[in-house]
């Protein structure tokens, strides 16, 4: 009974774009998109600032804007939901700096390694389908990729690389000879293909590499095991990753404003911030070229590339919508059953054996964070039915350790707020102004 209300509107989705030229969604072009013009409006697009302004969170704003500040963060943008109902949804600073473009709701973000865990739902979902287990062998003539060009590997332990081994960081990849998903010229050359790689070179090139150790018998970070992860899905489904992650979970969730991102600024999405980098930041080759220069947010690292592992942009109200789906709470349904939430998060326990999640506190309280060259995300579900993100559009001095100040801002933020919204931004039934009286204490 629980999944019945998203089996439904997935079946009332497929009858929806029967008629609305489906054709696109299943293209045997990989990495295409669904017709824009055919998808309803996200909801993100449709808040503004001043529905999330009111006497109790103008602290909150206050701490938040002095971070900004502080780091010298061009924009950001932070959504906070209570108990399943979206409470706050407000931009910060500039979505483009030199056309004065203040951050909205609705602006779209790179949320870099946060797409691992969308990957992970999906591939639990499969799991749940009945369609993968997760022992299930990925490679070999019984593997799920038995397709001729990944049977010639190095290392006769890929044989036993599982699901759940990918899915954990535990696949026997490591960073001793550098992350391929970065290496696009390396792997041109090592598997002669033409620049812009594809994924499926670089899981070959790979391939043709020992493994840094057995597999399940040590936690090391790959990117790479979750670029094999979108590689599975579209073996499994037969359509392209972000086409089966859009039809099967997102759209029946409501989300519209979730796609795989662009490398060049040409091609950003139309409501998409610009990034920036620390001043100073040397050219590195561009990814589709073997002589021309371009900078790391524009040019220097494959978007698309990387994909399954941290190719997502999406607007903070949306990636809430789908962490209230996945959040175990009570308040609103669950597209994934209580024992596979558990599984993926395993409270009390090692991060090492976390899925899609980055860590844990063992009180109930899970984290993703995802970094980019001119982007940086953090997500976190609170024990208490609060979650909350935080993205932001520029590389600061501190870099990747930008989570911990994000972290201690944010955690300070919310707790500065005594009282949240009784409405849902989800639905777009708020008012304005707001008044005190939709306002509900947190005790």
């Amino acid at each position: 009974m629980r999944k019945l209300k998203f089996i439904a509107v997935q079946v009332m989705l497929i009858l929806v774009l029967f008629f609305w030229d489906i054709g696109s969604i299943f293209s045997d072009r990989k990495g295409s998109h669904p017709v824009q013009s055919s998808e309803p409006a996200a909801i993100s697009r449709k808040i503004q600032n001043h529905m999330s302004s009111f006497e109790e969170t103008e602290r909150m704003d206050k701490i938040i804007a002095s971070f900004l500040k502080r780091y010298k963060i061009k924009g950001a943008s932070v959504a906070v939901t209570k108990e399943g109902r979206l409470v706050y949804a407000k931009g910060f600073g500039y979505a483009n700096e030199e056309d004065a473009e203040k951050v909205k709701p609705g602006h779209v973000f790179r949320i870099a390694s946060i797409s691992k865990l969308i990957t992970a739902v999906a591939i639990m979902h499969l799991v749940e389908e009945g369609k993968l287990e997760l022992d299930s062998r990925v490679f070999g003539p019984e593997g799920i990729l038995h397709e001729d060009k990944y049977l010639e590997y190095r290392d006769r332990r890929v044989d036993n690389i599982t699901i759940q081994h990918l899915l954990e960081h535990k696949a026997g990849w490591s960073k001793y000879y550098g992350d391929p998903i970065f290496m696009p010229h390396v792997v041109a050359r090592k598997m002669k293909v033409s620049l812009p790689v594809r994924s499926e070179d670089v899981i070959s090139y790979a391939l043709t590499r020992k493994l840094s150790y057995t597999p399940g018998t040590r936690y090391s970070y790959s990117n790479l095991g979750y670029v094999v992860l979108g590689q599975v899905i579209e073996n499994l489904t037969g359509m392209g990753y972000e086409d089966y992650v859009k039809f099967s979970l997102l759209n029946p969730l409501g989300i519209w404003d979730m796609q795989i991102g662009k490398g060049y600024f040409v091609d950003k999405a139309a409501n998409e911030v610009k990034y920036y980098e620390v001043a100073g930041e040397q050219k590195v080759l561009a990814f589709d070229s073997q002589d021309k220069y371009a900078s790391r947010v524009y040019g220097g690292n494959d978007i698309s590339l990387l994909g399954a592992a941290g190719g997502w942009i999406a607007s903070p109200a949306e990636v809430l919508k789908l962490t209230v789906a996945i959040d175990g709470f009570n308040s609103s349904p669950d597209i994934l059953m209580p024992e596979t939430i558990e599984k993926m998060t395993r409270s009390g326990r090692s991060k090492h054996n976390m899925i899609g999640w980055k860590g844990a506190d063992g009180r109930g309280t899970w984290w993703r964070t995802g970094t980019l060259t001119g982007s940086s995300a953090l997500m976190v579900r609170q024990n208490n039915g609060i979650n909350w993100i935080i993205v932001m559009n520029t590389t600061t001095w501190k870099r990747s350790k930008i989570h911990r100040e994000s972290s201690r801002t944010m955690f300070r933020a919310v707790n500065a707020v005594k009282r949240w919204p009784e409405f849902d931004l989800f639905d777009y039934q708020v008012p304005a102004p707001v008044q005190s009286k939709y306002l509900t204490r947190i005790d």
